[in-house]
């Protein structure tokens, strides 16, 4: 199927590529389907857009948390998991949004830590938790040493 988006024109979606979170995201609970995109000709990109497949003008840079340094070790409760529709282990992504951060005239990209993205990407079904608080399960490792 064809789709419009603001950022890729017009793409061509194979419907095997749909991501779908049944309860949307965090303050846009409309927009349920999803695709991954990323720069052409990289192979293990660093980030990828997730571009909503219900609004053209939505999509959201997306990270490993592994590729900033952060691991982590999420307890799923059983609606959770229910939704994710049982996933094994190997089958899961966690993935990280990134915001831009203003401060003053300074801007940065910032991790969203509190609510990483789960995907079961086998079924590609997906959903946002929510975390209240940071836990000490969070750990941060540094990429600039050898460890």
């Amino acid at each position: 199927m064809k789709v419009e988006t603001y950022l890729f024109g017009a793409v061509e979606v194979s419907p095997e590529k749909i991501i779908t979170f049944p309860n949307g995201l965090v303050g846009f609970e409309q927009s349920k389907r999803f695709i991954l995109a990323h720069q052409e000709g990289s192979d293990q990109p660093s980030s990828y857009t997730l571009q909503s497949l219900d609004e053209p003008t939505l999509a959201f840079q997306i990270i490993d948390p592994a590729n900033l340094g952060y691991n982590y070790e999420l307890a799923l409760s059983d609606a959770e998991t229910a939704l994710l529709q049982s996933p094994e282990p190997e089958d899961v992504a966690v993935m990280q949004v990134l915001f831009k951060k203003e401060e003053g005239d300074k801007a940065s990209i910032t991790p969203n830590l509190r609510a990483p993205l789960v995907i079961n990407t086998k079924l590609r079904v997906g959903l946002q938790k929510v975390m209240e608080s940071l836990r000490p399960n969070i750990t941060l490792s540094n990429l600039a040493s050898a460890v």
